[in-house]
């Protein structure tokens, strides 16, 4: 043993092959390059490898996100900076009726993380009814195609304890005078006092009243409800969004997406790679082995090989079975109960590309466990039982850090 070389007893003189050979020789002829690593191991061959696997993940995720379509928000929601449904946590944004209070309250909201821990509060003593109007914003185009297709709202009446007896709201273009007018009370039908409800209304159909408003250009939205009688009114607001519109990201600028995807598929290839050859090394190290680092170590960067296969295969057979996948505001935003129905809904949909890559990852993984066992046969002379302990024990405790981690 000199130079980072280790001798395999009971093995003849090998020729090594060129590098590049080395990493085809891996999927017909293991048992033999692996001998060759271990007479002349080249770190050159892993970090070709790890190429090779960067460009395939690149790939396989470019695939998956060719087909997945993100529902867009206005206003749009920034989590990473802070910024969420911004027009129900500024009262001065609004105004309301002249005897109406606007304030921001922080007890009784939506949970959600599109929804920040507030809520907007409008209340008014002896009326019978209230208004809430928002001004100045967008303009918002909601002309179809390439406008928003939905305003959605949450809603909680609070006083009085029944539901009002007629509700509109008015969404302008520019001037007072240039509306579309929707009758909600028929979609108030299945709300509850006291709970929080959710308003989902279509845009741009025959059900609203235009009086010469322009969808392609909204510019404030006003709320109305009222009551039979007078009484103490108190409404709570919450999460308005207009949506509907789902955009695929990646057609737009791939380029963070690469950065991304770069450094999670080198995090991925080094934690495995150091897991495996480190578990190896020292289980054989105690099997009775005289296990050297380097040797090992190239070998399973060329057992790593299988991973640039597998995005391959998943590429060109798991995604063709893979649809367009829309996924709506709830499932990124939504309250727990509706996220883990969206996920649901998606889950249902993706069923067939999912079974297939699972399948496709446990063939991959099987195999890298009989490769993990062959070089260490291979290098330390060990028992083929001894090689199994070590090579099963490494390649599964990494596929759990896999795992675990989340890559």
């Amino acid at each position: 043993m000199n130079n980072g070389s280790v001798d395999v007893v009971g093995q003849e003189p090998t020729e090594s092959s060129p590098f590049y050979l080395q990493i085809l020789k891996v999927l017909y002829s293991p048992h033999k390059v692996f001998r060759e690593v271990g007479k002349e191991p080249k770190y050159l061959v892993p970090i070709l490898i790890l190429i090779f696997f960067i460009f395939s993940s690149a790939l396989f995720g470019y695939v998956i996100l060719s087909k997945s379509y993100v529902e867009e928000t206005y206003p749009k929601v920034d989590l990473l900076a802070g910024q969420f449904d911004v027009w129900t946590s500024n009262a001065t944004l609004w105004t309301s009726s002249p005897n109406a209070n606007i304030s921001v309250g922080f007890k009784d909201f939506v949970n959600g993380s599109y929804y920040d821990n507030s809520s907007l509060e409008f209340s008014a003593r002896n009326t019978s009814n209230i208004h809430m109007k928002l001004v100045d914003v967008g303009p918002i185009n909601c002309s179809s195609p390439e406008g928003f297709k939905n305003v959605s709202l949450r809603v909680k009446f609070v006083d009085p304890e029944t539901l009002p007896s007629y509700a509109s709201i008015y969404l302008y273009s520019g001037e007072d005078s240039k509306y579309f007018h929707y009758d909600l009370t028929g979609d108030l039908l299945n709300c509850m006092v006291g709970a929080w409800n959710n308003l989902t209304i279509p845009l741009a159909d025959k059900n609203w009243v235009s009086h010469d408003g322009d969808w392609s250009n909204i510019t404030g939205l006003d709320l109305k409800f009222g009551w039979p009688k007078d009484s103490n009114i108190r409404v709570l607001i919450d999460g308005i969004f207009f949506r509907g519109l789902f955009e695929n990201q990646i057609r737009g600028d791939p380029t963070g997406y690469l950065f991304i995807v770069s450094l999670l598929s080198i995090l991925q290839f080094f934690i495995k790679w150091f897991a495996i050859t480190g578990l190896i090394y020292i289980l054989s190290n105690m099997l009775g082995a005289r296990m050297v680092w380097k040797p090992i170590s190239v070998s399973v960067g060329l057992v790593l090989f299988t991973l640039f296969i597998q995005n391959v295969i998943n590429a060109a057979v798991a995604t063709s079975t893979l649809p367009n996948t829309y996924y709506p505001l709830e499932y990124f935003g939504g309250t727990i109960t509706e996220k883990a129905a969206a996920a649901t809904r998606i889950d249902e949909q993706i069923l067939l590309f999912s079974t297939i890559a699972n399948y496709i990852q446990l063939a991959v993984f099987m195999w890298i466990t009989i490769l993990c066992m062959i070089a260490t046969r291979s290098l330390t002379g060990l028992s083929w039982t001894k090689s199994a302990i070590a090579g099963v024990i490494a390649s599964f405790v990494a596929f759990m850090l896999g795992l675990f981690i989340g890559i």
